[in-house]
């Protein structure tokens, strides 16, 4: 007679707690969140307020790298004069950055 030894299956691994993983992507979430988000929120907002603040008379750059002075503020987009016989009309959200502020100008010849 051949003993036939019966293969017992090895014990599954206990499985891990759902709160531990669960644990694992808020943490992962979070992290996500301060390290991209809420810096360009931050960015977005202090871009916001520069644009908010321009009026005629400020030196700006666009996004395309055109410098000009602004010379007419409308709602949504500004009229900057790029030399002395041509006008563009550029949309807000594409003023880059501020070279010149009038107000600093007058406060300096004050």
């Amino acid at each position: 007679m051949i003993k036939m030894i019966a293969q017992t299956a090895a014990p599954a691994a206990p499985a891990g707690s759902p709160y531990i993983a669960f644990g694992y992507m808020v943490f992962f979430m979070g992290a996500l969140y301060f390290l991209f988000i809420a810096p360009q929120r931050k960015k977005q907002k202090e871009h916001d307020k520069l644009v908010s603040s321009l009026q005629s008379g400020d030196e700006i750059v666009t996004t395309g790298g055109i410098f000009g002075t602004i010379t007419n503020v409308k709602d949504d987009r500004f009229v900057v004069r790029v030399s002395d016989n041509a006008k563009i009309e550029i949309g807000r959200t594409f003023v880059h950055a501020v070279t010149k502020k009038q107000d600093a100008e007058e406060k300096k010849s004050s």
